[in-house]
């Protein structure tokens, strides 16, 4: 397996845009694997959308890979999100880790737009099949329980003759979705404790398929902060997600140096997982990008040793 660290954002840490070029500008120039989005459309809290924040990236880069952690398909359109994913893997060259789920639901999108919670599993798995199909070049008839097409299609295709199609949730239902149509699974900030059974649930269910995912096609993220319980920053994260996705803040985050981060990294890997989104923990342009590049310069060199115990 090969270990692949990648880098993302969810509230919007920085206060200009030019903060935020100069964060991607030193991920391109870096062994960064990738940068990845959390997708939400409601909050109170500046926060970039993914999609277009994908595009974007596509053109000011070369090199780097970009996700969304992860588009939320309880409340988009698939064949809108089927199209413009291929056209920003079409325009990148091949570069796009597109990312679904069903959405939290916690998310105020549901209410602010009549949507109920309920279904939305239902809806998710009904959207993948027609995405999967359009990216396949098919012309789509469809006529399901919440979407209705006729003669739909799109072009240009995806770069990637299979384009990836990354999977998140531990729900037993997210587990059963990533198994029959997934191309790798991915976690959200849990602890590795919490994300080792899942990882072999996933593997258990894709066997039952008929199917195998990639065994360095599974992934998890936390946030990091090279710092102290008591920066500023780490205290208004921790209560963000308490509030937000009732977690312990030590499951999730990890605080001090780069020796705990490579720990927290091993762990992961002993259970499975081999491609991680890291949040830096940060407020404003100077501070993310310092953390990043501490990431970059004291962590990322410790990647072919962890390479070696994933293989192991």
């Amino acid at each position: 397996m090969s270990v692949g660290i990648g880098v993302g954002l969810s509230e919007l840490p920085f206060e200009t845009a030019r903060g935020f070029w100069r964060w991607i500008e030193a991920c391109e120039d870096s062994t960064v694997d990738s940068v990845w989005q959390t997708d939400r459309l409601i909050t109170d809290v500046p926060m970039l959308e993914s999609l277009t924040t994908m595009a974007a990236v596509a053109g000011a880069t070369g090199r780097l890979k970009f996700g969304m952690n992860v588009v939320a398909l309880g409340w988009r359109d698939p064949l809108v999100v089927a199209k413009q994913c291929a056209s920003i893997d079409f325009l990148s060259g091949g570069r796009l880790l597109p990312a679904f789920g069903i959405g939290t639901p916690l998310g105020e999108e549901w209410r602010a737009t009549g949507r109920g919670t309920g279904g939305r599993g239902a809806r998710t798995d009904e959207a993948l099949d027609i995405i999967a199909r359009l990216w396949a070049g098919e012309s789509v008839d469809h006529d399901g329980e919440h979407f209705r097409y006729r003669g739909v299609r799109i072009s240009p295709l995806p770069v990637q003759k299979r384009l990836p199609l990354w999977i998140g949730g531990d729900s037993k239902a997210a587990v059963r979705r990533a198994a029959r149509v997934g191309t790798g699974w991915l976690g959200g900030f849990q602890s590795p404790d919490g994300v080792a059974p899942v990882v072999a649930a996933v593997k258990a269910a894709a066997r039952e398929a008929g199917r195998r995912i990639p065994d360095d096609h599974y992934g998890a993220g936390f946030h990091f902060r090279f710092g102290s319980w008591d920066d500023a920053p780490v205290v208004s994260r921790a209560e963000t997600v308490v509030r937000r996705n009732a977690r312990k803040p030590e499951d999730c985050m990890v605080v001090g140096g780069a020796a705990d981060i490579v720990e927290r990294l091993r762990r992961f890997i002993a259970g499975g997982v081999s491609k991680f989104v890291l949040q830096p923990v940060a407020a404003g342009d100077d501070d993310t990008l310092g953390q990043t590049r501490r990431l970059i310069d004291e962590v990322l060199p410790e990647t072919p040793g962890l390479g070696e115990l994933a293989r192991s």
